[in-house]
């Protein structure tokens, strides 16, 4: 079953599977090399890294695999918000900031330089790069092609899908309504991006021509034998790759995915200033119907760190950021590579069912 398709033969991996590039530590080297070694590409999360832990972070990878990787950042400006946003902002998590004895501060800065960040991609000479929240100055693509690098967009609707087409990206992530974490949707509201997968998938796989990426709720082998079947080329997975013992998310993060159920999850812009899914908890219920007053991203991501920060250390998941998608229930405790095999020999057995079922 497993031949060469456009994605494999470009991205020179055996199966079509991608561990999503998971910011914030649980996509780290241990990770990437895992899925890479076992035959899939693994995907350094690297949104919120500084640019020399970027370096040290590809270096180490690299030292574990000689397999192909990725690297994936979040596309962001250095924000310049106003004194009333930030005002605003603070006396929205004062109270939580009480509860937790903690002293307001500000943030040294809101995010890493994105400019810096990609200027050591560009001398790693990276075998892969992906990106989500908006598409790169054109000069950052061209200086990465120059130096061999495939190009992997996030869209979620097919407008986006076109955009990263006409930028002379490699292959298109379809990012699904069902997703953990941040939403990618760059050209329209994130309502409008809202598209479940399987909604998704096809229309993005009619409406270009390159190969596209499943991803939202993709758990095991049955959801890469669907997204194959919608014309998908390979799947990309994060939530599913969250709980593997090689996986740098914090214990309580998780345990909270393992207990957690399908309707466990909301979008949210609680912690960010982003739309984001992950798991209900606290925290997520004291910002809820103060949407206008957050600040923007990265603004409130600053600002909320020091809040997560505590609570990562207290073992507290009321107010920790817990991205998820939509499919807990299916969610595994075991090594990555096995993760990666179990995936492609339980797509085989479906496939296998429904070929003795047309014969």
């Amino acid at each position: 079953m497993w031949g060469e398709n456009r994605l494999t033969r470009m991205l020179g991996i055996r199966y079509p599977v991608i561990q999503a590039g998971m910011a914030g530590g649980a996509a780290m080297p241990e990770l990437v090399a895992a899925v890479s070694e076992a035959g899939g590409l693994g995907t350094l999360g690297a949104g919120y890294l500084s640019p020399e832990g970027i370096r040290e972070a590809i270096r180490e990878i690299r030292s574990r695999t000689d397999r192909p990787f990725a690297v994936n950042l979040l596309v962001t400006q250095e924000p310049s918000p106003s004194a009333e946003e930030l005002q605003r902002g603070r006396e929205l998590l004062a109270p939580v900031q009480r509860e937790m004895g903690l002293e307001p501060g500000e943030p040294a800065r809101y995010a890493p330089s994105f400019a810096a960040q990609m200027e050591v991609l560009v001398e790693e000479k990276i075998p892969v790069f992906s990106f989500t929240f908006a598409i790169p100055e054109q000069k950052w693509l061209n200086r990465l092609k120059e130096e061999g690098t495939i190009l992997i967009g996030t869209a979620t609707t097919v407008r986006e899908g076109k955009l990263l087409e006409a930028a002379g990206v490699d292959l298109v992530t379809a990012q699904g309504a069902e997703a953990g974490g941040h939403r990618g949707t760059f050209a329209g509201t994130y309502e409008q991006g809202m598209v479940g997968t399987m909604a998704l998938v096809p229309q993005l796989v009619d409406g270009i021509g390159l190969p596209v990426i499943a991803a939202g709720g993709i758990m095991d082998g049955r959801g890469l034998a669907a997204a194959l079947a919608l014309g998908a080329e390979g799947v990309q997975m994060g939530t599913a790759f969250l709980t593997c013992t090689e996986s740098g998310a914090h214990e309580v993060h998780q345990a909270q995915i393992l207990e957690g159920t399908e309707d466990s999850t909301v979008v949210t812009r609680a912690f960010s200033g982003k739309p984001a899914r992950g798991i209900r908890n606290r925290f997520i219920d004291q910002l809820a119907g103060r949407e206008e007053e957050i600040p923007p991203y990265p603004v409130q991501n600053a600002l909320t760190r020091e809040i997560r920060q505590a609570a990562a250390r207290r073992k507290d998941p009321e107010r920790m950021s817990l991205w998820a998608g939509q499919g807990l229930r299916l969610s595994r405790r075991q090594g990555a590579g096995e993760l990666v095999h179990q995936v492609v020999t339980e797509a085989e057995a479906v496939w296998k069912r429904f070929g003795d079922q047309k014969g």
